[in-house]
């Protein structure tokens, strides 16, 4: 079985996929297009930056699984993985502290306009009196747009700064707002009214595309500060590039809408040129921490697909299937028994969705439930009633 990692993973964690007993191609140097062609023999395709297109799906026949080193799966084409049966799973949660680092190394850079200072320092410039004027954070409010693991990471951090902290997220109630000690915000428009610092941390998706509207932007009062370390679409960048022109807020992003897909390349911005705008490239989750956690992460899953079949974090298994009805066998665990009950279901034209075999301590009977998508007659469940092999057979409506 082979393993093709075709983005950078740390050294140990290499030796850790190795330990599992299979065969590690590491080509970090691989784009998209040379990947459909190297990653035909490949069993599991491990990615972090790397763009897995349909391409690698048609011709890598053999792949089961695709790893994303990382939070989030949008560089990766999950329908066609899906069309194909191939698994997909990625490391949430792993980078949460570390992008919730930066997204404070930006709030504190624009208040206290820290890379201006040393710039002007740089250039030669004493400028006391002008880089001595900041706001400050303590008493003021914090707003969370996604309160999963690193906007939680960074209202932690906000309370920790005397700040209150009001959150807005798609699974967020008043209840657990209140058990993290957050307020809660109903909308992302409520949320701006009421920040004097608006970060995002919500993922990529056409739910959330678009989210930070120009009416969001606009809630924000002069001055306020506004973070996104989570994904350029997310915000409406035409809204936000006319915000920064007119110099109302402070802007701090990690992501910009057309970046480059490699380390290094030439990037022109008008955005990351504004002067009330501090930029970084992409880096949120870059610490040797963060990567470390990531690349742990991905060997376990790895390792859980190898030795048990389960996917842990798996983002493309379907939440409900076709099937209306299950029905529940009791079995002799014997050779061909299965076999020959999915043979006259098959032969009633009923197409199994899901189906899960225990098996029961001696090995001598086992238990089978089987998801359908149409009820079967009373007669073929009589047929399967009438093997010798054949314990009790049940049927249920699911709901």
């Amino acid at each position: 079985m082979q393993v093709l990692v075709a983005d950078s993973l740390p050294i140990a964690q290499l030796e850790g996929l190795r330990a599992l007993g299979v065969e590690v191609r590491y080509e970090p140097g691989l784009g998209a297009q040379a990947l459909p062609l190297a990653a035909r023999d490949a069993t599991v395709l491990v990615v972090r930056s790397t763009e897995v297109n349909a391409a690698v799906f048609e011709q890598a026949r053999g792949l089961s699984l695709v790893v994303r080193a990382g939070a989030g799966v949008n560089t990766i084409d999950v329908k066609a993985a899906s069309a194909r049966g191939v698994y997909v799973a990625n490391c949430p949660g792993q980078n949460s502290i570390a992008v919730a680092e930066l997204a404070w190394g930006l709030i504190l850079g624009l208040d206290r306009r820290i890379p201006a200072g040393v710039q002007s320092l740089r250039e030669g410039h004493w400028r006391k009196k002008e880089f001595g004027k900041a706001r400050g954070l303590f008493g003021r409010t914090l707003g969370i747009l996604g309160a999963g693991a690193i906007g939680r990471q960074v209202g932690r951090r906000g309370l920790a700064f005397g700040m209150r902290v009001v959150a807005c997220s798609i699974d967020l109630t008043a209840a657990k707002a209140r058990e993290l000690g957050f307020d809660f915000a109903d909308d992302p428009l409520a949320l701006a009214q009421q920040s004097d610092v608006l970060t995002v941390h919500v993922p990529a998706s056409a739910v959330t595309k678009g989210l930070v509207s120009r009416e969001v932007l606009a809630a924000l009062h002069d001055g306020a500060l506004f973070i996104n370390t989570a994904r350029a679409d997310v915000v409406d960048q035409v809204a936000l590039l006319t915000e920064a022109r007119r110099g109302r807020l402070r802007i701090g992003v990690d992501v910009f809408a057309g970046e480059p897909k490699t380390g290094e390349a030439e990037f022109d911005s008008e955005l990351a040129k504004l002067p009330d705008v501090y930029g970084t490239h992409h880096i949120g989750a870059s610490t040797e921490q963060a990567q470390d956690a990531i690349a742990a992460e991905t060997v376990r899953i790895i390792e859980s697909f190898l030795k048990r079949g389960e996917v842990p974090n798996c983002v493309n298994i379907a939440e409900k299937t076709p099937a209306s009805w299950q029905m529940i066998v009791r079995h002799q665990d014997r050779v061909g028994v299965l076999a020959n009950v999915l043979d006259l279901v098959r032969e009633a034209g009923i197409n199994v969705q899901e189906l899960e075999n225990t098996v029961f301590e001696g090995a001598n009977a086992a238990c089978c439930k089987v998801q359908l998508d149409a009820r079967p007659a009373e007669a073929l469940l009589e047929r399967i009633r009438a093997s010798e092999e054949i314990i009790f057979v049940d049927l249920v409506a699911l709901g």
